[in-house]
């Protein structure tokens, strides 16, 4: 696993609305808008399960998961690659369901995607765009 640095976390910090991309075994891919993301620690991210179709079944099939995340005031931008486990249960998922249902009770919060990252590449326009970073 790899850990954000200070900056990094403070634009993740930023962001609202993450593109979270997943591929099903055959490689069809699928990205959908996640609000409900939240740094975990400096190598894990979770990911709340509210209304995902299409990405738990890819991720059931294949636990690979990419996201960006940016400042739309700097324009700094990086993505992030990882593995991804879906937990029913336990302290992680019961801490984060918790603060989204204290939001609303709208939110079903099935489940908990924790990705735990393992690539951290440079996504802010430029010449070193693409560049892994970590």
């Amino acid at each position: 696993m790899v850990a954000l640095n200070e900056d990094m976390k403070a634009i993740f910090g930023k962001t609202k609305i993450f593109a979270v991309a997943t591929a099903s075994k055959d490689g069809v891919p699928n990205v959908v808008p996640m609000a409900w993301v939240r740094l975990a620690d400096d190598e894990t991210v979770w990911i709340m399960d509210n209304f995902m179709v299409k990405s738990l079944a890819n991720l059931k099939e294949n636990p690979r998961i990419a996201m960006y995340f940016w400042d739309q005031d700097t324009k700094r931008c990086f993505q992030i690659k990882g593995s991804a486990e879906i937990q029913t249960s336990g302290e992680a998922f019961e801490t984060f369901r918790s603060q989204v249902k204290a939001k609303s009770e709208a939110y079903p919060a099935k489940s908990l995607v924790v990705m735990k990252i393992t690539d951290v590449f440079e996504c802010t326009p430029g010449k070193e765009a693409g560049r892994k970073v970590l």
